[in-house]
């Protein structure tokens, strides 16, 4: 079973950056579409960006021209850049698959202040 870690969050200043990591126990990137996706208090995970095994990307309107996801096959990590963070962005992100579901991680906390 593939196990899916996230990690880089913190806390940060409106208009600022954070890179989210995803690391995966096996080599899933080069072969399914994956994706970010953010959750908050009562609310549903949302997927924000995703990633097909030929590079080929889609973000939520919400995140577009402000996040960049992206994959190291070879390290088994999957990105997630953002700038530009505004408030809303504040969240419990996590990384998995979009059409195939692995275990959810225990996803990594961003939090924008204003």
């Amino acid at each position: 079973q593939v196990q899916l870690v996230e990690s880089g969050g913190g806390l940060v200043q409106s208009g600022g950056s954070l890179r989210l990591s995803c690391k995966a126990s096996l080599s899933v990137f080069a072969s399914r579409i994956m994706g970010w996706y953010r959750q908050t208090p009562g609310q549903a995970r949302v997927l924000v960006a995703s990633i097909t095994a030929d590079g080929f990307t889609h973000y939520d309107e919400s995140v577009r021209d402000r996040f960049t996801i992206s994959t190291n096959d070879d390290k088994n990590i999957m990105y997630l850049q953002m700038n530009s963070l505004k408030p809303d962005d504040t969240a419990v992100y996590y990384c998995n698959g979009k059409i195939q579901f692995f275990n959810w991680g225990q996803g990594t906390q961003v939090t924008v202040s204003s």
